[in-house]
């Protein structure tokens, strides 16, 4: 039927290694949602004029609905873009406002205060030796300090950052405290935060995701951090 065809008209273009590509991996995993995983080699001339000939920016992931020759960017407002269009079983973004808003700004959270300071340590170590800011380390590494203890205060007794249910926020926290933890290990007094990380781990949407990232792990600065499956694969 033509909402099937329409589902099958959707291409991610993303990376495999890339924790915000994994977010909205988590959220077409979740449902279901047929979809073409186009894999961006940015050292590819041909590979990188596709991704950049829809958002000259060049970030991923970038989502492409052909059926409605729509170009979505930016992880949250692609989840958005899929629950208004291509809906599945599971509601990732609740349709009470003031739930909605809590969704909203989790999702930002991790976002901003988990994966922007995770990116940037890494990207920190890809320098050139003598070329790190220390400064700039050290004041990442704070800021993820500060959002453990605030995500462990907010678990309080929910299974999920904003209660019962998983939702959006989820798939953001999930492949940024992936990576943040290597960085800045979970402390013994957040022991809800380390049983949320381990929820996230065993959800089968992120566990695909990370399967398939397990060839490129290798290519992480710190895969020697990974939990051991990972860094097995690594090599």
């Amino acid at each position: 039927n033509d909402r099937k065809g329409r589902r099958m008209s959707l291409v991610l273009y993303g990376h495999p290694l890339a924790s915000f590509c994994h977010k909205v991996l988590i959220a077409l995993y979740e449902n279901g949602t047929p979809f073409e995983n186009r894999i961006v080699d940015l050292s590819d001339e041909s590979s990188r004029a596709d991704l950049f000939r829809f958002w000259p920016i060049g970030k991923m992931p970038l989502l492409r609905d052909e059926a409605r020759d729509s170009t979505i960017p930016e992880t949250s407002i692609i989840i958005e873009y899929l629950e208004q269009y291509y809906p599945g079983p599971l509601r990732l973004l609740p349709l009470e406002i003031d739930r909605a808003l809590q969704v909203r700004l989790w999702d930002r959270f991790f976002d901003h205060y988990v994966q922007a300071p995770m990116q940037t340590i890494v990207s920190n170590r890809r320098r050139p030796e003598g070329k790190e800011d220390e400064t700039e380390v050290a004041g990442c590494k704070a800021t993820l300090a500060t959002a453990y203890a605030m995500i462990e205060k907010q678990l309080s007794e929910s299974s999920w950052i904003s209660g019962e249910a998983f939702t959006m926020a989820d798939c953001g926290a999930a492949p940024a405290l992936f990576y943040a933890e290597t960085l800045v290990p979970f402390l013994e007094e957040q022991p809800k935060l380390r049983a949320y990380y381990d929820r996230l781990l065993a959800r089968p949407s992120f566990a695909r995701a990370l399967e398939e990232a397990r060839p490129y792990f290798k290519f992480y600065p710190y895969h020697d951090r990974l939990p051991i499956r990972f860094r097995d694969a690594a090599g």
